[in-house]
């Protein structure tokens, strides 16, 4: 409702707040839309600065550039909106701890809009993941 996005963009409102996070459940379901495409235009007018993230079980290439996820429209502004788009469905077997802002290694960091203007997918430059059993950070 516009109550709750409201809420929502007021709790976004500090400048200790990086930004705002779409995830749980799969956020860009068809039905998700249309929602968190006036949440997020909404939040990208009244903050321009902060970044949005999603969290996604669809992979960029395969699901979401293709059309398949949705109305065509829709999403492509959705994800014109978004930052940084993690991609790919947690996989057990490949989760591993010492990542950072991803459970699993089959999972990506994406520059969303790098990645849409260049037509493929660019991944995100610096960010960091430490290294299990030791304090060494190290680029991705």
């Amino acid at each position: 409702t516009e109550a709750v996005m409201d809420e929502i963009l007021e709790a976004l409102a500090p400048d200790y707040v990086a930004g705002l996070s779409f995830l749980g459940g799969e956020p860009l379901e068809p039905e998700n839309q249309e929602g968190l495409l006036t949440l997020a235009r909404k939040f990208k007018e009244r903050f321009p600065k902060k970044t949005l993230w999603c969290y996604t079980g669809f992979t960029l290439d395969r699901d979401l550039l293709t059309g398949s996820v949705g109305n065509p429209d829709t999403l492509r502004e959705l994800l014109s909106l978004i930052d940084v788009l993690v991609d790919g469905k947690f996989v057990e077997e490949e989760k591993d701890a010492s990542l950072l802002f991803r459970g699993s290694a089959n999972q990506n960091i994406i520059d969303l809009p790098a990645s849409l203007a260049a037509g493929h997918t660019v991944l995100l430059e610096g960010v960091w993941r430490r290294t299990m059993g030791s304090g060494d950070i190290h680029e991705m």
